[in-house]
């Protein structure tokens, strides 16, 4: 039986004192034609480097955020779909949660680089305004309002709750 070759990935769930949560924008293309995706900031591990650390670093890179603490692991999911990261048989996502103060994202990164990586820029969303979009752009996870809505209601859960696509 042959293994998957799985991109492992972080992400965080940033979350304001409004609750609305940080997403990226990332302007992507399938055999059927372009589509917007907005997904949490965050991206693969480097060789080497812990969850944790590269968490820290996407941050840094992509909205200019700096984390203080260890963040809680709240989400694990995992995607086997060859057309999600090239090279890849699919994805494995593990998310953090971070409770900031409302911020102007301004990465590292220059927007050349943010465009290699095909984001196209960050917005701040309320729960409400991601269950009730009805537009072409997807979410990361598909269903992201309700996952995140449990999050809010619920709170830190004791082990990472798992997700599908």
């Amino acid at each position: 039986m042959t293994s998957l070759k799985l991109r492992h990935s972080v992400r965080a769930l940033v979350l304001d004192e409004q609750d609305r949560v940080l997403l990226c924008r990332f302007d992507l293309r399938r055999e059927s034609g372009p589509f917007v995706l907005w997904a949490a900031p965050g991206g693969g591990l480097a060789a080497g480097e812990g969850p944790l650390d590269a968490l820290r670093r996407e941050l840094r890179e992509e909205v200019g955020l700096d984390l203080a603490d260890d963040p809680p692991h709240v989400w694990h999911q995992e995607i086997v779909d060859p057309h999600i990261s090239a090279g890849y048989d699919g994805v494995v996502n593990d998310y953090y949660l971070v409770h900031t103060p409302s911020f102007a994202p301004r990465g590292d990164l220059t927007d050349e680089q943010l465009a290699a990586e095909n984001m196209r820029g960050t917005r701040w969303w309320r729960v409400a305004e991601i269950q009730d979009h009805r537009g072409p752009d997807l979410f990361s996870p598909r269903d992201l309002g309700t996952p995140l809505a449990a999050l809010l209601t619920d709170g830190t859960p004791e082990r990472p709750v798992r997700l599908g696509l």
